[in-house]
Formats: structure tokens, C-alpha cells, sequence
């Protein structure tokens, strides 16, 4: 009973149900709230130059049905094989009837939403996920449990700050940033793979630690003299010549600073070196059988010690882009990003490209919430602040049952 159960309301069907369920929502409430105006999707930075018109009433109506058509031939149960791509499209669909309805209820002159600085937005806000996400894969993939990567994005911002002030340098800020975050990993590596304590557990607790040692030295030094603690100097943008006139995609790839080439320069290094080099072999054997890779001469904690480290170096570097790019450092400024860098992780299926594709996910829901509270949504603040976390709630609760973290992932190995 339980087998037939599971196997007509699989993972397919609940989703297909809710997407059926908030479609027909969709097109009924938003297409009764929006209002009759074009609604303009613009190719630029702002209002001006080549767009995508829809009117808002029309627009919101079109979309909700097309989530909700979407839905109902995943519940059908016929288009397993097309989950992924139905599930997205129902979930895009949804969010164009949102914007068709608030769009077209902006102020007179605001009935637009540009897609370039829409596109530039995500990527900024979901660099620091990216690297988070990658130093998740490369610990996770090595068998341990990283919960530490808000400490370890935190400590890489504050280490940005205080040694990029200190030295007038950005790229010593950087190494600092990285190094900081090391020491948070070097940590975690010493716990878990020598002393054999509860990694979920650890993780935890070296995130209160750096919340704390981060606000001591916050108190004591930066808010007294931000002038000689807290005041960094930042990076420059670097644009690529033409490329970066491309519309849409231009601004946000072809023009940033060394975080943006950085990070898409290590997700195809860790994609190719986790799945195409002896490393990465060594590396996906010690996360799924250790014991195994021990008897073929694999050197398992050392290989955890050496990728624990790498990861911190990585969210390190990615902390830092907080302090080296926007921001001053300021107390508990990471704010929960780590744990949604930690279900980006779970999300893209403990993948490089997958953890890039689910921080750009995440990356547009906070870029989202922060243009309607530009246009005056009528939507409360408070729940447009929730927007990445729901978005993390939902992401992450539609993958149940369908991943599989590395089978070793938290389990401690003791040699005999």
C-alpha cells in the first residue's frame, strides 16, 4: 500500500498539483489585479532602447495558465523525463504573471523591468553563494559535512576589510580573505577528521565562533577607527571590450570584477578536475567508499585535510567579495548566506555547475525582491524579504527524495 501510495503521488505529482493549484491562482488573482497598461521587459539597464511589451492584464492571465498547463501534465504522470524542464518553466511562468501584475501597477514612468540590470544584479548577489557553494562541493564531495561556510564567508569578509585597509591593497585583502577562511576550515578539519566530533554539530558552532570573534573585533577596533580598520580599498571593474555591449547577458559576464572571472573560472576547473582528473576520481571515492579507496592506496584523511582546506580558501575568497567590492565590514553582514549557499549545494546536486546554476537561482530571488520594493510593490516588505529564503524552502523541498548526497558524506573514518 505504501509502495502504490508513493507511486501515485511521487515527487512529479505534488509538484504538478501545486503548480496546477497556483497557476490557476495566478491567472484568476493577478489577472484580476493587474492593470490594462503595456508592461514593458526592456533588453537594457533602464527604460530605454528595445523591449518586450505585454499588456499587464493580459500578460498575468497567459502566464498563470501556461504554470498551470505546465502542472497539470506533470500530475498526468506521462512527462517524468520532462520534470526538470516542465517544473522550470511552471515556476518561471508563475513569476511572469507576478511581475505582469506588479509591473503594471508601478508608478506612471516605472512600468518596465530591465532585464540587463536584472541579469548583473543576480550574478553580484550570487557570487558570494558560488564560492560558498563550491567550497560545500569540494568539502562534501570529500565525505565531510561543511555547515561552516557562513563562518567561513564571514571571516573572509572581515578579513577582506581589515587587511585591505591596513595594507591599501585589494589583492592582499584577497589572500587575507582566503586565509581567513582557511583558519575556519582548518578548524573544521581538525575536529572532524582527527578528533572525530559531530561535523553538523562543529559546523555550527565555528559560525558562532566567528559571529563572535568577528563582533569583538568589530567593537574593538573598526567601529572606533573605521578610518584606519575599515575603509578598503576596492576593486575595479574590468570590461570586456565589445562583448560587454552584448544585450542582456553583457553587462552581468563581460564586465565585473575579479570575482565574477574568478568564480566562473573555478566552477569549470572543479567541474573538469572533479570528474576528469585522477584528483577528482580520488576525491568521489573518498566521499563515497573510503574504505575502499584505502585499499587501493588512497590516502583518505589526508585528501579530506587538503580539499577541507582548499573549500575554506575558496568562501574565503568569496567573504571578501562583500568587503573588496560594496561594503564596509559591519557585524553578522553575511546574514544567512552560507546556509543558502549550503542548499544551492543540495540543490545543483553537489556538482560545480549545478551549485553555480542554483546560486543564480537564489541570486534572482533576492534581486527580485529588491526590485519591487523599488517600483513600491504593494506586497509587504517583510514578506518580499523572505523571498530567497522561500525560494531556498521550495527549491530544495521540490529535490526531496530525487538526490543523493556522497554516501560517506559526515561519517568519520577511523583506521583499523
Amino acid at each position: 500500500m505504501v509502495i502504490a501510495v508513493g507511486g501515485r503521488w511521487g515527487r512529479e505529482r505534488i509538484v504538478g498539483a501545486t503548480l496546477l493549484v497556483v497557476g490557476l491562482l495566478a491567472a484568476w488573482r493577478f489577472g484580476a489585479w493587474a492593470a490594462a497598461v503595456p508592461v514593458r521587459f526592456t533588453l537594457g539597464e533602464d527604460g530605454s532602447g528595445p523591449a518586450l511589451s505585454v499588456p499587464g492584464d493580459v500578460g498575468a492571465v497567459v502566464f498563470g495558465a501556461l504554470a498551470a498547463v505546465a502542472g497539470a501534465a506533470l500530475l498526468a504522470g506521462r512527462w517524468r523525463r520532462w520534470f526538470a524542464l516542465l517544473a522550470g518553466a511552471g515556476a518561471f511562468a508563475v513569476v511572469v504573471s507576478l511581475l505582469c501584475w506588479q509591473i503594471s501597477n508601478a508608478p506612471q514612468g516605472q512600468s518596465f523591468m530591465p532585464l540587463a540590470n536584472t541579469a548583473r544584479g543576480t550574478f553580484l548577489l550570487a557570487l558570494p553563494l558560488v564560492f560558498g557553494a563550491l567550497a560545500g562541493v569540494l568539502c562534501e564531495r570529500s565525505g565531510v559535512v561543511n555547515v561552516a561556510i557562513e563562518g567561513q564567508l564571514l571571516m573572509g569578509a572581515f578579513g577582506g576589510a581589515l587587511f585591505g585597509t591596513l595594507t591599501g591593497s585589494p589583492w592582499l585583502g584577497l589572500a587575507a580573505g582566503a586565509g581567513c577562511g582557511a583558519l575556519v576550515s582548518a578548524l573544521l578539519a581538525v575536529f572532524a577528521i582527527r578528533y572525530l566530533v559531530d561535523q553538523v554539530v562543529l559546523g555550527i558552532v565555528l559560525n558562532l565562533l566567528a559571529i563572535g570573534l568577528t563582533g569583538f573585533l568589530y567593537e574593538s577596533l573598526m567601529q572606533r577607527n573605521q578610518a584606519a580598520y575599515n575603509e578598503p580599498p576596492k576593486f575595479a571593474e574590468w570590461t570586456l571590450g565589445p562583448l560587454a555591449e552584448l544585450p542582456v547577458v553583457g553587462p552581468s559576464l563581460f564586465s565585473g570584477t575579479i570575482f565574477l572571472y574568478l568564480a566562473i573560472a573555478l566552477v569549470v576547473i572543479l567541474q573538469l578536475a572533479l570528474f576528469r582528473t585522477r584528483w577528482g576520481l580520488r576525491t568521489r571515492a573518498v566521499g563515497e567508499h573510503p574504505t575502499a579507496a584505502d585499499t587501493l592506496g588512497v590516502r583518505v584523511r589526508w585528501l579530506r585535510y587538503r580539499n577541507v582546506l582548499l573549500a575554506g580558501l575558496v568562501a574565503g575568497a568569496g567573504g571578501a567579495s562583500y568587503t573588496l567590492v560594496s561594503y564596509s565590514f559591519t557585524k553578522n553582514m553575511i546574514g544567512g548566506k552560507g546556509f543558502i549557499a549550503l542548499a544551492a549545494l543540495i540543490f545543483g546536486r553537489w556538482s560545480p555547475t549545478g551549485a553555480l546554476l542554483a546560486a543564480l537561482f537564489f541570486g534572482f530571488a533576492d534581486q527580485l525582491q529588491t526590485y519591487l520594493g523599488a517600483i513600491d510593490s504593494g506586497i509587504p516588505s517583510e514578506f518580499l524579504q523572505m523571498l530567497p529564503y522561500l525560494a531556498t524552502i521550495l527549491a530544495v523541498a521540490g529535490l526531496a527524495g530525487k538526490v543523493r548526497a556522497p554516501a560517506a558524506d559526515g561519517k568519520p573514518y577511523v583506521t583499523a
